[in-house]
């Protein structure tokens, strides 16, 4: 009984009230961060040390104005996804056994989504450079709720009309709404989950950063070494996901987290409020940064950047070749992982004991969280706000690289734990 009992309290703490908890705490935390960025010179302590009328009286409200730049910008990304030429590409097989089918035109998206801007700021004149910095606050609140109404209809298109045979519900409504109910929801010709995690929420990070870096130039007259060293690392990164969208498919995001809060209201808030915190800072303050050190964390961080490339590359052009090519020079060391779909079909796949992947199972995490580190390290060490994303991501990386063990343990079974023998370091080679 003291068993069932014990059950029953951890189910509910991790179905319900660890989510409700998350859901209600995230959304503050957004503005919170903006407010200490952008009226608490980024000091933490000063946001702490404010009474909740100063707060009450900074807070952001939805406007008409953020309302519309919002909504503007998901339908010229919907259009984008839509009329761009791109390749057809089959995502990986799903558990249900069904291939997701993506429209491979994201490098295309990125440079029209640039171009867009700087011509609607320059010659066409429809909106200043700075708009989304004039406005980020008014957007931050706008796209919390639009987004909570996206989840909503996520829900209830997933229990009506789902899109494909990768759907279910875990019989509580508040994890349902979390989690989500549909693997890849569709909207006509376009995967939902391929528009607001690649388009809307990378490419409104992209966009968003040209903005921080007018504001710079409008407010000073010039661009400090320390914005343009995160600047640019960052374009890199960004343009590299797009470069490799095919990869992402790929990824844990898009392979096993379903349409819900954790996602969707994630990629279309959390990546505007916590990701382009340290580029918010940095548009505000300029460390002292020298163009020497501004170059070395610029060369060090492309490194991580290529690092992470070709460690997918590897894995990917494996699979695609069964094993016929060469990684780094040599034949690789693959071994043969055997699982069943939910159809009941036994399947293969193959596991990469070569290159990047013989020195840990989950190594691209650690050359992520080098490049993070490289573009949040000119902010300086005078407040803590600008690593927020930084630590964020550790804590994220570390608990996907338990979650995604914990998956491919249930779905290679014994051969993942020979996988495991023979590949016994998870993310940082030596350590752990």
């Amino acid at each position: 009984m003291v068993s069932a009992n014990a059950g029953r309290r951890s189910a509910f703490l991790r179905n319900t009230l660890l989510p409700l908890i998350l859901m209600l705490t995230t959304p503050p935390l957004v503005v919170l961060f903006w407010l200490a960025s952008t009226r608490y010179g980024g000091s933490l302590a000063r946001l702490i040390g404010a009474g909740l009328p100063q707060l009450r009286a900074a807070w952001p409200s939805v406007t008409a104005r953020a309302v519309g730049i919002v909504l503007a910008f998901i339908a010229f990304e919907a259009l984008l996804l839509w009329a761009l030429p791109g390749a057809a590409h089959e995502g990986p097989v799903t558990p249900a056994g069904a291939r997701p089918r993506y429209r491979l035109n994201g490098l295309a998206a990125f440079l029209a989504s640039h171009a867009a801007f700087l011509l609607g700021a320059g010659p066409l004149g429809l909106f200043p450079a700075t708009v989304a910095y004039d406005h980020w606050g008014e957007i931050l609140a706008t796209l919390t709720w639009i987004a909570l109404a996206v989840c909503a209809l996520l829900y209830v298109k997933g229990r009506v009309a789902p899109s494909g045979p990768d759907h279910g519900t875990s019989g509580g409504l508040v994890m349902d709404f979390y989690w989500g109910v549909e693997l890849h929801p569709r909207l006509g010709p376009l995967d939902l989950k391929q528009l607001t995690n690649c388009r809307v929420g990378m490419m409104g990070w992209s966009v968003a950063l040209d903005s921080f870096v007018a504001h710079q130039l409008a407010a000073t007259g010039a661009v400090s070494w320390a914005l343009l060293a995160s600047f640019v690392l960052q374009q890199v990164y960004i343009f590299k996901f797009f470069w490799w969208e095919a990869g992402y498919f790929g990824s844990l995001d898009m392979m096993h987290d379903r349409a819900g809060y954790y996602i969707v209201w994630g990629v279309l808030v959390w990546i505007p409020g916590v990701y382009l915190l340290c580029g918010l800072y940095l548009a505000d303050h300029a460390p002292a940064l020298s163009p020497w050190t501004a170059l070395v964390l610029v060369v060090v961080g492309l490194a991580a950047i290529a690092g992470n490339y070709d460690a997918d590359a590897q894995r990917q052009r494996v699979r695609a070749t069964g094993g016929d090519t060469l990684v780094w020079g040599r034949r690789p060391e693959v071994m043969v992982a055997r699982w069943t779909s939910a159809d009941g079909e036994p399947r293969t796949s193959l596991l990469l004991l070569s290159g990047w992947w013989g020195m840990a199972r989950h190594v691209h995490y650690l050359t992520e969280l080098a490049l993070a580190l490289c573009w949040t390290l000119p902010a300086g060490f005078a407040h803590f706000l600008p690593y927020t994303y930084f630590v964020f991501l550790t804590v994220l990386l570390f608990h996907r690289s338990s979650r995604d063990e914990l998956r491919c343990r249930a779905k290679y079974g014994d051969d993942w734990i020979e996988y495991v023998r023979r590949v016994p370091w998870r993310v940082i080679p030596g350590v752990y």
